[in-house]
């Protein structure tokens, strides 16, 4: 029978209640804004600028007009009185999220985004059912083929040549990985300048699948910022990856390549990219070649994001310790799978600041396109106010596209952050 002590307890204590004086909001306003007097005096001015500006700006948000058909119905509304004019936003709202994309099939572009983010949830979220990778293998093509219409094979068609890379590869990999990866490559290009078109010409006239075709420049509004941006973040952070791990190659041709490119792209602004898209492009093309202006945005745009992405994984890359790449040369690891199984996952988790920031940074820039024509929100809104009916406009439609790019970066950012707590390994 074990000893028993007096000063030893030999029962739990039961959980108490945190004394008053530690929880609370008035505990927490105490600790974080008057914890002392610097902390107090900045407390008291900040309250100021924000009572100020919203004094000045309630009665304007207060008094919006949201029914009217003009500007000159809004002030005849208001009679004087200070308030904005938000009947702009309900009477273009289509406009502004449209473009000039016929009403009538309104339908296909919010099936396309609907179906985008079924195609999104098993890459970005990992408790949705791996199957569904299947269905964001060929969303491209399928939302391609709602968007711009016409015969849905051609999409599927060119979307083929990535399987028959991927089979290529592993049919000649066993002879030689320098060969395989060549082999990756050529049948893609093989396929797209070969065999694609007669292809597709034989599968649409089997079973033809089309919509009424939807010519380019009738895009416009979010949905065109929607499709650009979208789009170069889906295709620069692989092309990012593979321009990072061809910087630290030691094969020299291949380095020099994507050094040249990096540099090239980094050293140019955007809109010279995206002039050289609309004006310049042609030029090199052959005559009577008819390149469509958005492909021809969204190459730039991805080229000028994955020149930026691969500097940005290259720093992940070198954060690693050595020991790191020892260790998978110790496994017997070729390059490949050393890079897929141990150098990239760690290198692409200590890079996820720097990479959504790429991609918000991308998101915004896409409305660099007005200038070369192309309507997105700021060229709409442009549009709008250059009409007899809305001519004076100003302040609501910035404030309207303002408010949805924030609510688009903002929930990049805030997922920036689940994904670092998901894959915090640390115990800090």
């Amino acid at each position: 029978m074990a000893q028993e002590y007096s000063y030893v307890r030999t029962e739990m204590l039961p959980e108490q209640e945190p004394p008053s004086n530690a929880v609370g909001a008035l505990v927490w306003v105490r600790e974080n804004l008057f914890s002392g007097p610097l902390n107090t005096i900045l407390t008291l001015a900040s309250l100021a600028a924000v009572w100020w500006i919203l004094s000045h700006l309630s009665g304007w948000f207060l008094n919006s007009v949201w029914q009217a058909g003009s500007l000159a119905e809004c002030r005849e509304i208001l009679d004087g009185a200070t308030g904005a004019c938000f009947a702009v936003i309900t009477d273009r709202w289509e406009q502004l999220l449209y473009g000039f994309y016929p009403s009538d099939a309104y339908w296909r572009p919010n099936l396309a985004l609907l179906l985008m983010l079924v195609a999104l949830a098993p890459v970005l979220f990992p408790g949705v059912p791996r199957k569904l990778f299947w269905f964001s293998a060929i969303y491209p093509a399928l939302a391609f083929w709602l968007l711009w219409g016409g015969s849905i094979w051609p999409p599927l068609v060119v979307l083929a040549a990535f399987p028959l890379g991927f089979i290529a590869y592993r049919l000649v990999e066993p002879i030689n990985g320098i060969l395989a990866t060549l082999a990756a490559l050529a049948a893609p290009i093989l396929w797209w300048f070969l065999l694609a078109g007669p292809v597709g010409g034989v599968l649409a006239g089997i079973l033809p699948g089309t919509l009424e075709p939807v010519a380019s420049d009738l895009f416009g509004g979010f949905m065109l910022s929607i499709i650009i941006g979208v789009t170069g973040i889906a295709l620069s952070l692989p092309l990012g990856i593979l321009l990072a791990l061809g910087r630290q190659s030691d094969l020299i041709f291949l380095k020099t390549i994507c050094v040249g490119f990096i540099e090239f792209i980094r050293g140019v602004p955007l809109i010279t990219l995206l002039f050289t898209a609309s004006l310049l492009l042609n030029y090199f093309l052959p005559p009577g070649t008819n390149f469509d202006i958005i492909l021809r945005v969204v190459i730039m745009v991805t080229f000028f994001a994955a020149a930026y992405m691969a500097e940005v994984i290259r720093g992940g890359l070198a954060a690693l310790p050595r020991g790191q790449y020892e260790a998978a040369d110790a496994l017997g690891l070729d390059y490949w799978k050393a890079q897929r199984l141990i150098i990239l996952p760690q290198a692409l988790k200590i890079s996820i600041p720097g990479i959504v920031n790429t991609f918000i940074g991308l998101f915004k820039d896409t409305t660099l396109v007005v200038f070369i024509g192309l309507l997105d929100p700021i060229g709409l809104s442009n549009a709008i106010r250059a009409t007899t009916e809305w001519n004076g406009v100003y302040w609501e439609l910035f404030v309207f596209i303002g408010l949805c790019f924030f609510i688009f970066c903002f929930g990049m950012s805030r997922y920036s952050m689940y994904l670092e707590r998901r894959l915090k390994t640390d115990h800090r």
